[in-house]
């Protein structure tokens, strides 16, 4: 798989909440780092994704936001 997008990270799926049209799915990256995103439940089901199978969180965005306290 080769993608434009240079933020790719490896990780194992911790855990998948369904909604009617969309689910959460938790990818933990490792080093105590969880990346959470919000996809259709259709995606979930065509990627197989299963808590404790492997996947990628690839993140391409124009706009990163930054905040401090």
């Amino acid at each position: 798989m080769k993608l434009s997008a240079r933020n790719q990270f490896k990780g194992i799926v911790t855990e998948i909440t369904d909604g009617a049209v969309n689910g959460i799915v938790k990818i933990d990256i490792g080093g105590g780092n969880i990346i959470s995103s919000t996809i259709s439940m259709t995606s979930i089901k065509e990627l197989g994704l299963e808590v404790g199978k492997p996947a990628y969180a690839v993140i391409k965005s124009t706009s990163v936001m930054v905040a401090v306290d």
